[in-house]
Order: structure tokens, then C-alpha cells, then sequence
């Protein structure tokens, strides 16, 4: 698996959690493992020029993904998924930083950071949260990547709950 995370924001982020979580992510989700992905820290000016530009949404947002080869997991019928190029996913650390400190389970930037890397590496394999019972699929695998990584970091306590807005 080829993953670049470039730290863009001018704060300090734990870029190796960051590959680390995209490429169990990855994993779980049988991608094949000669696909590729871009992780990238920007400031909130950089996010919000992108909200608006992309999603015509004013201010800073938290996640932004943007698919390359539309890559999905593959079927249970699949023997091998195809690769390709899943895209890039953009994170802010400062809006990170506002929602796990304004999240009912408070947890850090980078902990937000991770749930928003796992919440962006779904949307690029076609999830979406519009419609309750799509928010439903996404928010629960969302959840169980997460808490897998967790457990096999042997981290403790509970995963943050999903505070994403995009």
C-alpha cells in the first residue's frame, strides 16, 4: 500500500498514526494492496478555499476527500480487488482540535484526526452519511475500523465518537 501523508498545517500531527490507521483502514476493507493514497494536513484557510471551491459551503470543514479511480471493496465473490488510485483525503487540525475538545467523549487532535482519516478512506470507496440508513453503514464501519486499530495499538478507552461534519 502507497500512502503519503504530508503535514501542510504548521501543527505538530502524528503523521505515523495517520499512515498507520489509513493502511489498516485499507486493509479491512480488502483495497488491494498495490493501491495508492495522499493524505494531506492543510491550515483552515486552505480547507475552507477547498469547501467552497468543491462543495460551494462557506468556512473551514474538518475532512474533504476527492476520489481518483473510484476504487470499492471488493465482493465476497472477488478473488483479487483491482488497484488503482483511491485519491486524496484532506484533513484540518485545527477544526480536529475544536471538535474532540467539543466532543461529548473529549479526546485529542490526533485521535480526531484518525476517526476523520478513516471517515475520508470510506468516502473515497463510495460511503456517504445523507440518508439515515447510509449514515448508519458508514458511521458503524467508521467505528469498528477504528476501535479495531485501537485494540491492535493497544490503546485504551473509549474511540471517539464520530464528531464529523463533511
Amino acid at each position: 500500500m502507497s500512502i503519503d501523508v504530508n503535514n501542510e498545517s504548521g501543527h505538530q500531527v502524528d503523521e505515523q498514526a495517520l499512515l498507520d490507521i489509513a493502511r489498516y483502514a485499507l486493509a479491512r476493507m480488502r483495497i488491494h494492496p498495490l493501491s495508492e493514497l495522499s493524505v494531506i494536513c492543510v491550515d483552515p484557510e486552505t480547507i475552507e478555499q477547498l469547501h467552497l471551491q468543491w462543495m460551494d459551503l462557506p468556512g473551514p470543514t474538518d475532512v474533504m476527500s476527492f476520489p481518483m479511480d473510484e476504487l470499492r471493496p471488493p465482493s465476497r465473490d472477488e478473488e483479487e480487488p483491482p488497484q488503482g488510485l483511491l485519491g486524496d483525503i484532506v484533513l484540518c487540525p485545527q477544526v480536529a482540535t475544536k471538535q474532540g475538545a467539543d466532543a461529548p467523549t473529549k479526546h485529542s487532535m490526533d485521535e480526531e484526526l484518525q476517526l476523520l482519516t478513516v471517515h475520508g478512506v470510506l468516502h473515497l470507496l463510495g460511503y456517504d452519511h445523507e440518508e439515515p440508513a447510509e449514515r448508519a453503514e458508514m458511521f458503524g464501519l467508521q467505528s469498528a475500523i477504528v476501535d479495531g486499530w485501537r485494540a491492535e495499538q493497544g490503546l485504551t478507552g473509549p474511540s471517539p465518537a464520530p464528531t464529523t461534519t463533511s
